[in-house]
């Protein structure tokens, strides 16, 4: 790092904030995608101005700067690939407001998103986002990946609900999108473009975030099926009745044993897959659409349909769904994940050539997640020793491709990060991904914002852990 530069960054936030020892470099050197970087330093600004100084430092002497959040995602999006300093916004903790008038929140990016969840649901509101990371992953993080949750089949992803931002530019300008008007035309929606973004344009600073009223109630219902094929039918279906449930999830047959061998031996492991639906609203409504949604489920041939009607049951039928990563590993200890999304009614196509791939390639491949909005998570492991470790890296290239013929997309809310970026263009034609680089040419001319992420790029570690 640039002796200049250095010393500059510990005047304007104090050696305290300042870390350059091993030990810290190491544990912002990786997030939950696996891959590990070291960088030079880690700053931890607390305020905008010192956010403006450091990102004006760092485009003086062309020094690298990774925002982070939480360091939860999956696609090496906090990663420092070419060092320089990592940007922790940990200090940036604050939920300013809640705004029960106008329902809304304002809150700093480090705020974690279930203390958010807490806050506004004390005041009888609600911040449908909910992420399978929100207990510990950050506001900035999920604005940054633009992040969905179980929730979004009725609500709506992040990007839905983030009204307007305070953003720090490459260069230490600071500028402010949206508002807290509900209409507003008022120019270019430059919002949108920064939500999703990854930080390669600028650092979230603050947001406006939109809020509903809190639901009077919920009911939670789980249906078992004797193959994934016909819980995926169900989904298509459910939709298609104009049915729009809270959540609707779905886990196959080995997600299911391995939840129930983890934390919940209740789980009906002798099923094929599983639906979990959940619907909300007022109490009067709840029953009429859980009603709905059963007569859908029983035409599918469903085996078995239990309803949870008290918070006991939900909380435990949520907790078993969101511990399905942790309990994979009882099959398996190292699994490859995907995020993709197809339009829902192509769902049951999806489920079939997943199940083709596994078979033809002797791979393990595990599939969950958000079907009422078309997401699939899919986890990849060998399937035995006869397994090539080749066919691991086809398997992934396959899921992808297949993904695309269905005109899906391969990244549904996990981000591209460095793990996809040269796979971008299966999903973006020539014109609009040039575009997209014009974008962030003129924002980050120099090119510090997370060198490395979301366009295709040969940049490798820069300066990698040794073991």
């Amino acid at each position: 790092m640039n002796r200049h530069a250095r010393r500059q960054y510990i005047e304007l936030i104090g050696r305290d904030h300042y870390l350059e020892s091993m030990e810290d470099r190491l544990t912002y050197a990786y997030d939950a995608s696996g891959g590990q970087c070291l960088p030079e330093a880690v700053v931890f600004p607390e305020n905008v101005a010192q956010v403006s100084e450091l990102l004006s430092i760092s485009n003086t002497y062309r020094t690298p700067v990774v925002p982070r959040g939480a360091g939860s995602g999956l696609t090496g999006g906090s990663v420092p690939l070419t060092g320089g300093i990592v940007m922790a916004m940990d200090r940036f903790n604050r939920i300013i407001a809640v705004d029960t008038d106008n329902l809304q929140a304002i809150v700093e990016p480090g705020v974690v998103t279930s203390r958010l969840h807490a806050a506004v649901e004390a005041q009888g509101l609600f911040y449908p986002p909910d992420p399978a990371s929100m207990d510990f992953s950050s506001i900035g993080g999920n604005i940054a990946e633009n992040a969905g949750g179980m929730r979004a089949v009725k609500y709506g992803v992040t990007k839905d609900f983030v009204m307007g931002l305070e953003v720090v530019l490459a260069n230490g300008e600071v500028i402010h999108t949206g508002s807290r008007c509900v209409k507003d035309v008022v120019g270019y929606d430059l919002t949108r473009l920064f939500v999703g973004s990854e930080g390669t344009l600028g650092v979230i600073t603050r947001a406006i975030l939109k809020l509903l009223p809190l639901p009077e109630g919920k009911q939670t219902l789980m249906a078992t099926f004797d193959s994934i094929g016909r819980a995926a039918g169900t989904v298509a279906d459910i939709i298609k009745k104009g049915i729009i449930p809270t959540t609707l999830e779905f886990m196959d047959r080995h997600c299911i044993r391995a939840v129930a061998q983890y934390r919940n031996p209740g789980l009906p492991t002798g099923a094929g897959a599983l639906l979990l639906i959940e619907v909300d609203g007022k109490r009067r409504e709840i029953e009429t659409d859980l009603d709905r949604v059963r007569k859908v489920c029983e035409a599918n041939g469903a085996l078995a349909i239990q309803v949870a009607k008290e918070k006991t049951g939900q909380e435990e039928l949520w907790r078993s769904r969101r511990s399905v990563h942790a309990a994979l590993t009882q099959l398996r200890p190292n699994w490859e994940e995907e995020d993709i999304s197809v339009p829902i009614a192509r769902i049951p196509e999806m489920v079939h050539m997943l199940e083709e791939i596994g078979r033809q390639l002797n791979v393990l491949v595990v599939s969950f997640g958000h079907a009422g909005d078309g997401n699939i998570h899919v986890s990849i492991a060998a399937r035995d020793k006869n397994t090539p470790p080749e066919n691991m890296r086809r398997a992934r290239e396959a899921i992808l491709k297949a993904t695309v013929a269905l005109e899906g997309r391969i990244a549904a809310e996990h981000g591209i990060g460095f793990v996809k970026r040269n796979q971008i263009g299966w999903n973006l034609d020539e014109n609009t991904l040039a575009l997209m680089q014009r974008l962030k040419r003129f924002l980050d001319p120099n090119g510090i914002l997370n060198p490395g992420k979301m366009f295709p790029s040969t940049i490798t570690c820069g300066s990698q852990i040794q073991p």
